[in-house]
């Protein structure tokens, strides 16, 4: 193995403190400068470190590997040669000075660049934390204003049937409890099981049930596998209250069908309900407590993404409802 020259040991060091150098230019941009000037608007001082810094590095990095003027192979010039040689010229030296002051601007860059990377990720990360405990507020409180309209609707039934079937009534009021514990509970969550949605559906056409006669038709179509996916809670509710609200009058035959559809990517709800003329025009203005709400949490949670069709047909009115999963 061929020894190396001291020359060689000498370079090699260079290049090694050279890099050092660098890499504590690197760390103290990174670590120091960036987030305890530039950060805090102390940009003047900042800048003012950085410029000297850079020199310092592009200087030391020179005396590290001097420039010297051109040499012919195997000889040597003296210092005196030097200024007498026509030959030399500045470039080499302006060159180095050049190369180093750019590569010691690249390193501040890139490091500047990482901070300013992870202090987007950080504050886009806090940003989004927060929208998502403002998301949970409002739809605290939309969900707060559905409650008692629910439970209003839901308990003029139950007195309703006290006074036809005591018996009915009984079995309304277990049923309204386990919707009641729903609602104190699960509702509380951003999303929530799609199964458990399904369920609080059909605990709440089985209440509704026992109210109407036989002359209201009701079906419902649901997957026979549900899977296993989760999607904000009471989100099919009002809609099919407003259904069972607007959609039924005796002593003429209803129907309210309800249809729920589970794609690759989105979940379809359709809910169909006939149209009389005694309560035709509760259909006009469609602003009921529970649809305003409907229309509101679809618009915090999926902002432009979902899709709220409403056909109001002479004898039918249709809501079909998509969102994506």
């Amino acid at each position: 193995m061929q020894d190396i020259s001291p020359n060689g040991w000498n370079r090699m060091i260079g290049d090694l403190t050279n890099l050092f150098l660098l890499l504590l230019l690197f760390l103290i941009n990174l670590f120091v400068l960036v987030p305890r000037l530039l950060f805090n608007d102390k940009r003047s001082q900042y800048f003012l470190i950085v410029t000297t810094m850079i020199l310092a590095v592009a200087v030391i990095s020179l005396i590290i590997h001097p420039v010297g003027p051109p040499q012919p192979p195997g000889m040597g010039i003296t210092p005196s040669e030097i200024q007498s040689d026509k030959t030399y010229n500045l470039l080499p030296f302006l060159g180095t000075i050049l190369n180093n002051l750019i590569t010691a601007l690249l390193i501040i860059g890139s490091s500047t660049a990482l901070e300013l990377e992870y202090k987007w990720r950080s504050e886009q990360k806090l940003r989004k934390d927060a929208e998502k405990e403002q998301l949970k507020t409002n739809l605290a409180l939309l969900r707060h204003q559905v409650s008692p309209h629910f439970f209003m609707n839901t308990l003029n039934n139950i007195h309703t049937l006290v006074e036809i079937d005591s018996g009915k009534a009984q079995v309304a009021i277990e049923r309204l409890s386990t919707l009641m514990r729903y609602l104190l509970y699960d509702s509380a969550q951003i999303t929530i099981e799609l199964k458990k949605e399904i369920d609080f559906v059909n605990s709440f056409v089985s209440l509704m049930q026992l109210r109407h006669s036989d002359e209201v038709k009701v079906k419902i179509w649901i997957p026979d596998q549900i899977p296993d996916i989760k999607i904000p809670p009471m989100l099919f509710i009002s809609l099919l209250e407003n259904a069972f609200k607007h959609g039924v009058s005796y002593p003429l035959k209803s129907y309210i069908y309800l249809e729920i559809q589970i794609h690759e990517n989105t979940l379809s709800c359709n809910i169909k309900n006939s149209k009389h003329k005694t309560v035709a025009n509760q259909f006009d203005e469609y602003s009921g407590i529970g649809l305003e709400n409907i229309k509101k949490s679809l618009n915090l949670l999926y902002e432009k993404d979902y899709k709220l069709e409403i056909s109001d047909k002479e004898n039918e009115f249709e809501v079909n409802l998509i969102i994506p999963l």
